[in-house]
């Protein structure tokens, strides 16, 4: 693979204006295809195979009038008593007739009517159905339902719209530029050149580019949930500029080891370029490889994630080297340009320097590995109580779906829903359907007051509403108010309650169903899953560390290292966002449940980013191995020349996710402050900290591998140790 991505890079520098031309032609004509095939975002997480998913299709298939997306509009007279005046209830007809009169709005239920009032006779709550679920509402009817009532408001009444229909596709505003802002920042600093810094972020940014624009284009056939491109943007921009740092690092010392432009190039994309593309292997497999959990909204967001990060690969590879080749010296500070131009008068003179520069060895890298490989078992001892004390709240986790709720203060959701809390109580904010479906309607009708009557006495439940039935009489629609919110563990409970109590019921099927029972029903779905998926990924990550470095002691630390950092990451996260410890640092209003697909998510993202700092780590400590170096020089010789990249790595990573965190949505807020998070303890604490002590521990037992699995497992040859050895033995002039 090292000599394959050698003649690739040296070809696209050489043919630099055709590679960058054809690039160019490409993010054109994906722009192209997204601005004209572009389709809706989905921002409901549908469960086939759920109870409550079953109820849903069964209400489209026998009751289409009401399985439509719902609103609520929370309403506020301005004193106690007021909704039984004349004049109270003269406003609340008015608001009733301006809802059922809205676009796409089947009808609207006036609350005086059904009851729909709380006991002080000041709130009230308005039903409005939709003919449409909430993803086929349109932004017009959506922007119509929030604006209702506005004469009513006039009056001194609070008018606050809400329910499932004002959900919408989260917005990326300014605020994440902000990470970009930082990156370019560490890129400066790191190569201490502004043409460096800006190539490499420029090649991100088209890689970005193509790939936002080409999901978008696929967005047309394919229903992608509205927190898909959120995170194919977030992971793509962050491996993006990680991806072209690591060639480019690598590019700029061949330049001053005194090889020509062209060579450099080639080898640095040869070495560097072979980790980029196992690196970027293992985040696709392990995104792709949610496809095994069947979940399809979760199959959807991985492999649409798993698509930008290819795409970064293919430009880190190909338009990356063509850039370096307009950049020429110039990739280098002024000081250390005159110096490698003088090693390499001719385009391939030179190709091994005349006097190989003196190494410093002082630099923090190698400060850093003399200390932890010294002490390395008070280091590792200190980092695994670190790790955790981190971890301890990993088992109090709890999933859910997002709710008004949670919402940003302010939000016409989170208004809503604070003002049914204030009036009703927390229950009315997730309210449940019960569905049940006879094969006539007689069975059905003698079906329902059995229902009734179980739900009724099921604990924390609150109150049963009158049941509205099919045309045909065969199918009938309770709802069910519990007492506690949506995300509430009790809630949970009820749920599990009410399903074991109406399950017995002769001659007619019934089914919970609702906003809150989908949440729930996902959510347990996806927990019985993460198991299963984080053996696989643990799995995954032995068998390719295995192949990459030939060893079975080192795959295993690597495994056990991310379980390390999965643990603390998730600890944190439910420390912050569940447990609401120091939330107000990240502009969390509410503390809830986290998202139900964060954890593997999480998972699959992280799993693929370790192995990234691991596989260029720990390539360079078996690379000096094998060339002659102990153990113990090796570990400190790799950290010594990988430090500074692998540290400018997370940093980038690390402020790219962080600005997703200044979102006002509270999903992608938690996914960039855990992926925030994660980057940080893996790079720092594990991969720079924990792994050279204990490669140091081990010493040459590190790279021990059975004979028998040793000529079972192909060589890879990552580090391109073949290719240095060819070129080696090359004449200058046939290089």
């Amino acid at each position: 693979m090292a000599t394959l991505l050698y003649r690739l890079g040296r070809g696209a520098l050489r043919r630099r204006r055709l590679v960058v031309a054809l690039w160019l032609v490409v993010l054109v004509g994906a722009g192209l295809a997204a601005a004209t095939l572009r389709g809706p975002t989905a921002s409901n997480f549908t469960m086939p195979g759920t109870e409550s998913q079953r109820a849903l299709d069964l209400l489209a298939e026998q009751f289409p009038a009401a399985s439509g997306a719902t609103g609520t509009i929370a309403v506020k007279a301005p004193a106690d008593g007021q909704l039984a005046t004349p004049e109270g209830q003269a406003v609340v007809q008015e608001l009733v007739q301006e809802a059922s009169a809205l676009p796409g709005v089947v009808g609207a239920v006036n609350p005086l009517q059904v009851g729909a009032v709380s006991p002080d006779g000041r709130y009230a709550l308005v039903q409005v159905q939709f003919a449409n679920g909430s993803d086929g509402v349109t932004d017009e009817q959506r922007t119509a339902y929030g604006e209702v009532g506005a004469a009513v408001k006039a009056k001194g009444w609070q008018v606050a719209p809400g329910g499932e229909v004002l959900g919408g596709e989260p917005e990326v505003g300014s605020t994440e530029a902000l990470g970009v802002l930082v990156a370019a920042i560490v890129l400066v600093i790191t190569f201490g050149s502004l043409v460096a810094a800006g190539m490499t972020l420029l090649n991100a940014l088209i890689g970005v580019g193509v790939g936002m624009a080409g999901l978008f284009a696929l967005s047309g056939v394919i229903e992608l949930t509205s927190t898909a491109p959120i995170l194919a943007l977030m992971l793509g921009l962050a491996v993006g500029i990680d991806y072209s740092l690591f060639i480019t690092s690598r590019h700029r010392q061949n330049l001053i080891d005194g090889l020509s432009p062209e060579e450099a190039v080639g080898r640095a994309v040869g070495t560097a370029g072979s980790a980029v593309v196992f690196a970027g292997a293992t985040v696709v497999i392990a995104l792709a490889g949610l496809a095994v959990v069947n979940i399809p909204f979760l199959t959807v967001m991985g492999l649409a994630a798993a698509g930008t990060v290819t795409v970064a690969v293919l430009v880190a590879i190909t338009l990356q080297p063509a850039l370096l080749g307009f950049a020429g010296r110039r990739v280098l500070p002024r000081r250390l340009r005159a110096g490698a131009a003088g090693s390499a008068d001719g385009p391939d003179r030179a190709e091994q320097p005349a006097t190989a520069p003196t190494e410093d060895r002082s630099a923090f890298g190698f400060r850093w590995a003399r200390f932890v490989t010294r002490f390395r078992v008070p280091v590792i001892l200190l980092s695994l109580l670190g790790l955790g004390l981190l971890a301890l709240p990993t088992p109090d986790m709890r999933l859910a779906l997002p709710d008004p709720s949670t919402a940003a203060v302010g939000s016409p959701a989170r208004v809503s829903s604070d003002l049914t809390t204030e009036g009703f109580g927390p229950g009315f904010t997730g309210r449940l359907a019960v569905v049940v479906a006879g094969d006539t309607p007689q069975a059905t009708s003698a079906a329902v007051p059995q229902v009734t009557a179980l739900i009724q006495g099921t604990e924390n439940v609150l109150a049963v509403t009158p049941p509205q039935v099919s045309p045909d009489g065969r199918t009938a629609l309770l709802g069910v108010v519990p007492k506690t919110g949506p995300t509430d563990e009790a809630t949970e409970t009820v749920v599990n309650d009410i399903r074991d109590s109406v399950g017995g019921i002769p001659d007619a099927e019934v089914l919970l169903t609702g906003v809150t029972a989908v949440g729930i029903d996902v959510s347990e779905k996806l927990s019985d899953a993460l198991p299963v998926y984080l053996l696989l990924v643990v799995g995954l990550s032995i068998l390719l560390l295995m192949l990459v470095f030939r060893s079975l002691l080192v795959p295993i630390k690597a495994a056990l290292g991310f379980l390390l950092t999965v643990a603390a990451t998730f600890g944190i996260t439910v420390a912050v966002f569940q447990q609401g410890h120091l939330a107000s640092l990240v502009g969390l209003d509410s503390p809830a449940p986290l998202i139900s697909f964060l954890p593997i998510l999480l998972i699959g993202i992280l799993f693929g980013l370790a192995m990234d700092y691991e596989v260029f780590l720990v390539s360079r400590m078996r690379e000096d191995y094998v060339h002659g170096e102990t153990a113990g020089q090796a570990t400190i010789s790799g950290m010594g020349h990988g430090a500074r990249v692998v540290t400018a790595a997370a940093l980038i990573m690390i402020s790219v996710f962080g600005g997703f965190v200044f979102l006002e949505d509270p999903v992608i807020k938690s996914m960039g402050f855990a992926l925030a998070i994660g980057v940080a303890i893996d790079a720092f604490v594990v991969r720079m900290t924990i792994v050279p002590a204990v490669m140091s521990l081990l010493g040459d037992r590190a790279w021990w591998l059975p004979r028998w699995l040793s000529r079972v497992l192909p060589n890879v040859d990552i580090e391109g140790e073949k290719l240095r050895t060819e070129l080696n033995d090359r004449a200058p002039s046939q290089v």
